[in-house]
Parts: structure tokens; C-alpha cells; sequence
């Protein structure tokens, strides 16, 4: 598993050092449809790869930063389920608990599965920042639930 986390890190460098500009020239942003209102999305985590939750944590402090900047809100809930309960276990890269840290304070949810923590044999004790309030029944069923309820669902995993 190491192997494929360094290789796949390898491959996304060497992708980003190719794709990466030697100098741009950014636009004033301006927004072509009414204000974003209320957005609602679900982060589902199923997978042990700290370049996924990298991506996606970041895409969510983006999100933040840019809906703080206009007008509306953001709810936000990251389901963590099956291995993706490795996210919180201890010890975090510091970064990873700044990131976590961050969002927590924005509002954004952490949400653990139940049949994953019995599962995998993991207390819920033993994870970051996590409260008993925090341990969902089920991580699959609940990002069902949500998405039926009006929350878009975040296609990467």
C-alpha cells in the first residue's frame, strides 16, 4: 500500500511540475449567476491516502474562503467510512490537523461511521477531535441520506 501512496504522490508531482506555468496573469473573478445563497455538500472519505484527503480538505477550505467572500453559506459534512477512518487516527501529519482544526472552526462536520469503527476494531476515542455525537450508524447510508436531502455529494474519492 506504501508503494502505491508513493507512487501515485510521484506520478501527481511529476504532473503538476509539467502543468505548472512559468509565469500567469490572473483575472479579476466576477461571478455570472445570482449569489451562491446556501450551498450544501457531503465529503465522503472512504480511501487511506493522505493525497486524497489533502485534495479534498483544501477544496473545502477553498470553498469556505470563497463563499465568506460573497454571499450565502456553506454547510458542509465529511463522512469518513470504511478505511477512510484512518483520516483522524493519531498521530496526524501537522498540517492534517491544521487543516482539520480549520474546518472544524468554519463550521464544517466531521462524521464517522459506526459499522466502519466496529469493523476495523478502531475505538472512536482514538480519533482526532472526535465526540460520541460525532458516530453515525452508517457512512454509506448516511451520505445517501444527505444527497437525498438536498446536499450535493463530492464525486472524489
Amino acid at each position: 500500500m506504501k508503494s502505491i501512496v508513493k507512487i501515485a504522490a510521484a506520478a501527481i508531482a511529476a504532473s503538476l511540475a509539467l502543468a505548472a506555468p512559468v509565469s500567469a496573469a490572473y483575472v479579476q473573478v466576477k461571478m455570472n449567476h445570482v449569489p451562491y445563497g446556501n450551498v450544501k455538500i457531503v465529503i465522503p472519505v472512504t480511501a487511506v491516502n493522505p493525497l486524497i484527503w489533502n485534495v479534498k480538505l483544501h477544496n473545502l477550505m477553498n470553498a469556505e474562503n470563497a463563499i465568506k467572500a460573497g454571499s450565502g453559506t456553506l454547510q458542509a459534512r465529511v463522512v469518513l467510512y470504511a478505511r477512510g477512518i484512518a483520516m483522524l487516527q493519531q498521530p496526524m501529519a501537522p498540517g492534517l490537523v491544521k487543516l482539520v482544526d480549520a474546518l472544524r472552526k468554519d463550521g464544517v462536520q466531521f462524521e464517522i461511521c459506526n459499522n466502519s469503527l466496529e469493523k476495523l476494531k478502531v475505538d472512536w476515542h482514538s480519533l482526532y477531535g472526535v465526540k460520541e455525537t460525532d458516530v453515525v450508524p452508517s457512512g454509506f447510508l448516511e451520505v445517501g441520506w444527505l444527497a437525498n436531502h438536498g446536499w450535493a455529494v463530492d464525486p472524489l474519492n
